[in-house]
């Protein structure tokens, strides 16, 4: 009796076995493979989070999603579990979940888009060490994030020469959003630009506060179109729609007025062709493809900061619009610019106080 319960209970042990292992084995094909050599290997797969101006933000969000659409095209994945997706924010508090939501779904590499995730994103890879993450425009010093920095101000830069050659009144304005060092960069780029194009050129700077809130960008910009500028530059995610739609109201009840602005992070230029005379391009897109690459290769820069610039075709200048009647000068102007800054000659400046001490020549 005493052996037929013994050999009762290592039966129900060998089934419980061969149950778990069956999972586990569903667990493991549920993923998308590819074979090498004989054997399976998964396939590698990258999200991202988006910030609160979401994916389609005409900004940097959307660049990013743009540069991850165009990866997992590349090398043959779908969207969803186990090829390349994203999760869209509706606030703050939807960062920590979103990041934890993806890195339990396994994905190889996770993306945080943004300055304002960068806690989330401390907070979250340190919960989960064994995956890697990445966040732009900001910067998290732990071993499984590699972080992802623009020298904006040489984008910006290239914008102020831009509005500097094109004003007729001298006069123009700049639109930010949170006073964090990544808007300083672009100010401070922007500034250095038209100082170096056309010093006696006023600038207006204002800070909405916001990256979400286009009324306000609107009633900032115009105030200062009313004010007299005549070239308004946003550095200010979807606030900055609001700046394209006053221009865009001023212009089609005055087609005569010559009313120009500025749009950052990708080309603007559908928020109005006859309006948006340039965009500082910050290439999040070429970021997102190349720290995936590395990661897919093996290459992740855990613990590093990547820096993109002009050297390195991650920040540049929109074409200008053909219909500005300066736009040869301007073309010339920062195709110039361009080699005496990729050359190291000119330094742009990254900060306000760097600003100070800038000088051209």
């Amino acid at each position: 009796m005493k052996k037929r319960k013994i050999g009762m209970a290592l039966s129900l042990v060998l089934a419980a076995g061969t149950l778990l292992g069956a999972c586990g084995k569903s667990d493991d094909t549920s993923k998308k493979e590819t074979t090498k050599g004989g054997e399976k290997e998964k396939a590698f797969s990258v999200a991202m989070v988006t910030d609160v101006g979401g994916v389609d933000d005409k900004s940097f969000n959307q660049s990013a999603w743009e540069g991850l659409q165009a990866f997992g095209k590349e090398n043959g994945l779908t969207k969803g579990k186990g090829g390349f997706d994203y999760l869209q924010s509706k606030s703050d508090a939807d960062y920590s979940t979103n990041l934890n939501k993806l890195s339990r779904e396994n994905f190889d590499l996770v993306f945080g888009i943004g300055f304002l995730m960068q806690a989330a994103v401390e907070e979250i890879s340190k919960q989960q060490k064994d995956s890697h993450f990445a966040i732009i425009d900001a910067e998290v010093k732990q071993p499984n994030v590699a972080s992802v920095l623009f020298k904006e101000q040489e984008a910006a830069f290239l914008a102020g020469v831009a509005a500097a050659l094109q004003t007729k009144s001298n006069h123009i304005g700049f639109i930010g959003g949170m006073e964090i060092p990544v808007i300083e960069r672009f100010e401070a780029g922007f500034l250095a630009g038209v100082k170096a194009a056309k010093p006696e050129v006023k600038v207006d700077v204002k800070y909405s506060g916001a990256f979400d809130k286009a009324e306000l960008g609107q009633t900032i910009a115009s105030t200062m179109y009313s004010s007299g500028a005549d070239v308004v530059f946003h550095a200010a995610g979807g606030t900055g729609v609001g700046l394209f739609k006053e221009a865009n109201d001023r212009k089609s009840k005055d087609p005569s007025k010559e009313i120009w602005a500025i749009g950052v992070d990708s080309d603007q230029n559908n928020m109005g062709p006859d309006i948006v005379l340039t965009s500082a391009l910050k290439r999040v897109d070429v970021a997102v493809q190349d720290l995936s690459k590395k990661a897919k290769d093996g290459n992740f820069p855990g613990g590093e900061v990547a820096l993109y610039g002009l050297h390195e075709d991650g920040v540049g200048l929109a074409p200008i619009n053909a219909k500005a009647d300066k736009k040869a000068d301007i073309d010339a102007a920062v195709k110039d610019w361009i080699e005496k800054i990729k050359s190291g000659a000119v330094k742009v400046p990254g900060t306000r106080d760097e600003l100070k001490t800038f000088s051209a020549k």
